[in-house]
C-alpha cells in the first residue's frame, strides 16, 4: 500500500485537516480533495472510488468523510483496514464530530495520523499504543516539571534553615563577647559544628531575622577533644557561608560530606572521559514506585541517544547500534532519521545522507520508553520487614537482591529512614557499609558495586519507632550498561563506509526509586 494522503473534508469538498505522506503541493491536494465529491454516484454504496491516477478510500463521519487517497496499484483490503484505524482514531480526540471540533483538535489528530503511516506505508499499531505515542511528549514533561518544583522547594527551604542558623550563630558571639571578650571564637567554632550544611550557592536576597529567642549558652569548651566528627568540616562551611553573607567572593570546591560513624564519603560524579571528534552519549533513567508488602505500583524507564560531532570532516556518520530485545519498548527516533533504515537495520542515519550532522551541538537521534507494571522487570527488589518486638521498638531486617543479573549497579545507596528522638539504631548484622544521616534522620546502607557476583544482601538493626516509620525506603545507584540493552556497535562514513574513531558513554540511573 502507498498512501499519498489522509484527510477529513467535508460532503462539499473542502479539506479540514489533511496530512500528506509524498511530496504534494497546497493546491494538488486542495484539488484532489475537491474533485472527490464529484465522483460519487447518488443512491449506490461504495467504500472507494477511483481516477484516472488515483484511488479515493472513504468512510462517512456524521457531516464528514475520512478520506485516504492511495495509489491505483495499491491494495485495496489493506487500504480499508488502515481506513478503519483512522476511523476510530478521529473519535478518540473529537466528541461533536463537526467542523470545529476537527479544527480544535487538528494537531492531535496530525500526531495520530503520523503514528499510523510512515512514508506512505502502514505501521503496526494499534490504537491503544497511537494513544500513549501521542502522550508520551506530555507525560515526560509532567515528570519534568514535578522535580523542578520539588528542587526548587527544597533549595528554598535550606536558604532560610542556613539563614537562620547563621542568624542564631551571630546572636550566640554577640552574647559571649560582651561579657568576656575573649571566649567568642571558641564559640562561634562550637555552635557552626552543629549545622552539618555543606557550601551552596549564595542568594543575593536576604532572609528577616527572627523574634529574639530565650539564650541558650553552651558550656566553652578549652579543648577539643569532644569534638564530634566532622565538625572541622562544618566550621569551615560555617566561617565560608558568613564570608559570602558579608560580601566576599569566595571560590568554592564540594568536598566528600561526611556523616555519622563510618566517615563514608557520598559517592562524587563520574570523572569526565576523553572525548573523540565524534561522541555518543546514552542516558537512562528509572522511576520506580513498589509496594512494601510486593507489588509493582509503577515503573517507568526514559532513554535517550545524543550524538555530537566536533569536526566537520566526520560529519555525514551513521551509527550502528545494537538494538533491545524487549518488546515492550517503544522506541521514537529524530524526524530527521530514516526511520526505515533504522527499522530493518537498526542503523541511525539522515534522511538525507547529503547532509551532514550539525558541529558542537548534541542532537537527540533516538529516545525510548519502557512503562510497567510487571514484577519480573524490577532491577533490584528491596524488601523492608520491620516488625515490633515488644518493647517499644522494632527489628528491621531488610534485604535486596539484583533481578536484572546483567547490570552492574555501583555507588547504591538504600536509604532507610529513622524516626525523630530514639537514639541511634542498634546494628546487629550488616553485610556491606552504613553511615547514619543525623540531618536528614536516615540510616544509609552503601555498597560500592552490585552485580551477579555480588547480587544480595542482608542487614539488621533494632531501633524505637513504629514499623510505618521506616518507610519510604529509597534506592539511588548508578550503572554504565543500559536497562534497555541499547548500545553503540559501530559508527561508519557514509560514503564508502569506512570506521569512523568514535568515544560514547553509557549511564543508568534512578531519578525516583522507592518501596511505600
Amino acid at each position: 500500500m502507498v498512501l499519498i494522503a489522509a484527510a477529513v473534508c467535508s460532503k462539499t469538498g473542502k479539506a479540514i485537516i489533511s496530512r500528506q505522506f509524498v511530496e504534494l503541493t497546497k493546491s494538488r491536494i486542495e484539488g484532489l480533495v475537491a474533485a472527490f465529491p464529484k465522483l460519487m454516484t447518488a443512491g449506490k454504496q461504495h467504500t472507494f472510488v477511483e481516477t484516472d491516477s488515483v484511488r479515493y478510500v472513504y468512510q462517512p463521519l456524521d457531516t464528514l468523510y475520512m478520506l485516504l487517497i492511495t495509489t491505483k496499484t495499491s491494495n485495496i483490503l489493506e487500504d480499508l483496514e488502515t481506513l478503519r484505524l483512522f476511523s476510530r482514531v478521529i473519535p478518540e480526540y473529537c466528541r461533536n464530530m463537526d467542523e470545529a471540533d476537527i479544527l480544535d483538535n487538528s494537531f492531535n489528530l496530525i500526531f495520530a495520523f503520523d503514528e499510523i503511516v510512515a512514508l506512505g506505508y502502514r505501521e503496526s499499531v494499534n490504537l491503544a499504543q497511537i494513544r500513549t505515542f501521542v502522550e508520551m511528549d506530555s507525560h515526560e514533561e509532567k515528570v519534568y516539571n514535578a522535580v523542578r518544583e520539588t528542587q526548587m522547594r527544597e533549595a528554598k527551604n535550606k536558604m532560610r534553615e542556613k539563614a537562620k542558623e547563621l542568624q542564631r550563630a551571630k546572636l550566640e558571639a554577640g552574647k559571649k563577647k560582651s561579657p568576656s571578650g575573649g571566649g567568642g571564637g571558641g564559640g562561634m567554632g562550637s555552635y557552626g559544628g552543629q549545622g552539618g550544611y555543606t557550601a551552596s550557592t549564595p542568594s543575593s536576597e536576604s532572609t528577616p531575622a527572627e523574634p529574639p529567642r530565650p539564650a541558650y549558652s553552651p558550656p566553652v569548651k578549652t579543648s577539643n577533644k569532644a569534638m564530634k566528627l566532622g565538625g572541622k568540616t562544618r566550621d569551615v562551611d560555617s566561617f565560608v557561608d558568613q564570608l559570602v553573607q558579608e560580601g566576599e567572593k569566595v571560590a568554592t570546591t564540594v568536598a566528600p560530606v561526611k556523616t555519622g560513624q563510618t566517615g563514608l564519603s557520598k559517592p562524587s560524579s563520574a570523572p569526565q572521559i576523553q572525548t573523540e571528534a565524534v561522541h555518543v552519549s546514552l542516558e537512562e533513567k528509572i522511576l520506580l514506585t513498589a509496594g512494601r508488602d510486593g507489588g509493582l505500583q509503577t515503573m517507568e524507564v526514559l532513554g535517550l541517544l545524543t550524538l555530537r560531532v566536533q569536526e566537520e570532516k566526520v560529519g555525514r556518520v551513521r551509527l550502528e547500534l545494537q538494538n533491545t530485545e524487549n518488546k515492550a519498548v517503544q522506541l521514537q527516533t529524530h524526524p530527521n532519521i530514516d526511520k526505515d533504515l533504522f527499522r530493518t537495520k537498526s542503523i541511525i542515519g539522515l534522511k538525507n545522507p547529503a547532509k551532514p550532522f550539525p558541529l558542537n551541538t548534541g542532537v537527540g537521534v533516538l529516545k525510548w520508553r519502557l512503562q510497567t507494571t510487571d514484577e519480573s522487570a524490577i532491577p533490584i527488589s528491596i524488601n523492608c520487614w520491620p516488625s515490633d518486638n515488644g518493647q517499644g521498638g522494632c527489628d528491621v531486617n531488610i534485604e535486596f537482591e539484583l533481578e536484572n543479573l546483567i547490570l552492574e549497579l555501583s555507588d547504591v545507596t538504600i536509604a532507610i529512614p529513622l524516626p525523630h528522638g530514639v537514639g541511634t539504631p542498634n546494628i546487629s548484622e550488616c553485610e556491606g557499609e552504613y553511615t547514619i544521616d543525623t540531618r536528614r534522620q536516615q540510616l544509609l546502607w552503601q555498597h560500592t558495586i552490585i552485580d551477579q557476583n555480588n547480587k544480595s544482601g542482608a542487614m539488621e538493626f533494632s531501633v524505637g519507632g513504629n514499623p510505618d516509620d521506616f518507610f519510604p525506603v529509597t534506592v539511588s545507584f548508578t550503572s554504565s550498561k543500559s536497562y534497555s540493552g541499547i548500545k553503540v556497535l559501530e559508527c561508519s562514513e557514509v560514503d564508502g563506509g569506512n570506521p569512523v574513531k568514535y568515544s560514547s558513554n553509557t549511564q543508568f540511573f534512578a531519578e525516583k526509586y522507592e518501596i511505600v
